[in-house]
């Protein structure tokens, strides 16, 4: 126990509460003060955790055989004042333990907590420095991460890759920005597609066709949770090599090694 304020406060307040007793006894010599030595104990283990809770109870019961010793004419303590004193300490004794241990509890859970948010900060910091667009969605299929390279690779606003979306809105807004290679009459076929791999957590890898000249390889892998992470590997240089030789050069012109980085500069910019 660090010796504080916090660790002070509970026996100090155990303490003015039995001299404020012994000095008010006269006036008041029926009154009960078990309930408010119970709950500055009680306060002492939430404030400071189970040392200063258990040293507002030594404190609390000092205070009480005072009280009693003072009501007392013949030398002694009767058998009905020791089981009094007896069920106080009981009583204060335990909520000390109680308070004390919920406190150590909560004191390790919030630690706990700080910890998961650290790594997960880590992790999201990590994720955003690799070319691989990854996008997390819970049981919903809303998407709770989109790294950078996804939101690069389909010029995805932050604002709006930041709302959590839903999965079938990504797909919109990739259509809607001519994201993908392919005529429009076949979007409607390839967005029901892709739904469906997500919604049953078809684990079958496609080639994506992007309309600058990547090609993406999706992949849907689904989690224990009910969620799914959806990875997009850019594989051009694997795909590209069976189209035709003639439009090679075509599709390294359309090719920007430094185009991620050029939209975030245009979006500092904006």
């Amino acid at each position: 126990m660090r010796f504080g304020w916090r660790a002070i406060s509970g026996p100090v307040l155990t303490a003015a509460i039995a001299l404020l007793a012994i000095l008010l006894d006269r006036h008041a010599p029926a009154l009960s003060l078990a309930p408010l030595f119970v709950c500055a104990v009680a306060l002492a283990g939430s404030i400071s955790g189970f040392a200063s809770a258990l040293g507002s109870t030594a404190i609390a019961m000092i205070g009480a055989t005072l009280l009693t010793l003072g009501h007392r004419t013949a030398p002694g303590i009767a058998g009905a004042d020791l089981a009094q004193l007896g069920l106080l300490a009981l009583t204060t004794v335990g909520a000390a333990a109680i308070t004390g241990l919920m406190r150590e509890r909560l004191l390790h859970a919030f630690a706990a907590e700080r910890r998961n948010h650290a790594t997960a900060a880590r992790l999201s910091l990590a994720l955003d420095q690799v070319d691989i667009g990854i996008v997390l969605l819970d049981a919903e299929t809303r998407a709770e991460f989109i790294n950078r390279a996804f939101r690069d690779y389909f010029a995805l606003p932050d604002e709006v890759a930041d709302s959590k979306p839903p999965f079938v809105a990504l797909m919109y807004h990739g259509r809607d920005t001519g994201a993908f290679e392919l005529p429009e009459d076949e979007l409607g076929v390839f967005i029901a597609q892709r739904m469906e791999m997500v919604r049953t957590g078809d684990a079958t890898p496609i080639n994506i066709a992007m309309r600058d000249g990547e090609v993406l390889r999706f992949v849907c892998t689904a989690l224990p949770d009910g969620g799914r992470m959806l990875s997009y590997t850019p594989v051009t240089d694997l795909v590209r090599h069976t189209d035709a030789p003639e439009r090679a050069d075509h599709y390294r012109s359309l090719r920007d090694s430094a185009g991620r980085k050029l939209i975030r500069y245009l979006r500092v910019a904006e």
